[in-house]
């Protein structure tokens, strides 16, 4: 889930470096599919009348990349919260045979050794 704050230029221009970083981070083992969502946030703030970056600006990004889903919220009011953790949800259900991308690397199980004298541990 990737957030911005629909007031602030500087937020919203900051989404490539975050869904970049976050990819080289995890390195899910489809990335051109890994399930992001976005959230404009903040959409309470004065009515929308401070708002800097225009819905369609944010549909196009997500267009972008691969279509990924986007909702406006409002923490503060909780309007449109739910909704979008829904769709976090349904997608990570989706994707849920991709569950160790955020693991580089497996543990090994200990070998299953028996002690033959003092302390088991």
């Amino acid at each position: 889930m990737l957030v911005y704050d629909v007031n602030a230029k500087r937020s919203f221009n900051a989404l490539n470096t975050w869904h970049d970083e976050f990819l080289t981070q995890a390195s899910p083992s489809d990335p051109k599919h890994f399930p992001f969502i976005l959230l404009g946030n903040k959409i309470d703030i004065d009515a929308g009348n401070r708002r800097a970056i225009p819905e369609k600006k944010a549909k196009e990004w997500c267009v972008s990349k691969g279509n990924i889903p986007y909702f406006e919220t409002s923490a503060k009011d909780d309007y449109n919260v739910d909704s979008a953790f829904l769709c976090v949800a349904k997608l990570a259900l989706e994707h849920e045979h991709d569950q160790d991308i955020y693991f580089k690397t497996v543990a090994q199980p200990a070998p299953d050794t028996e002690h033959t004298s003092g302390c088991a541990c």
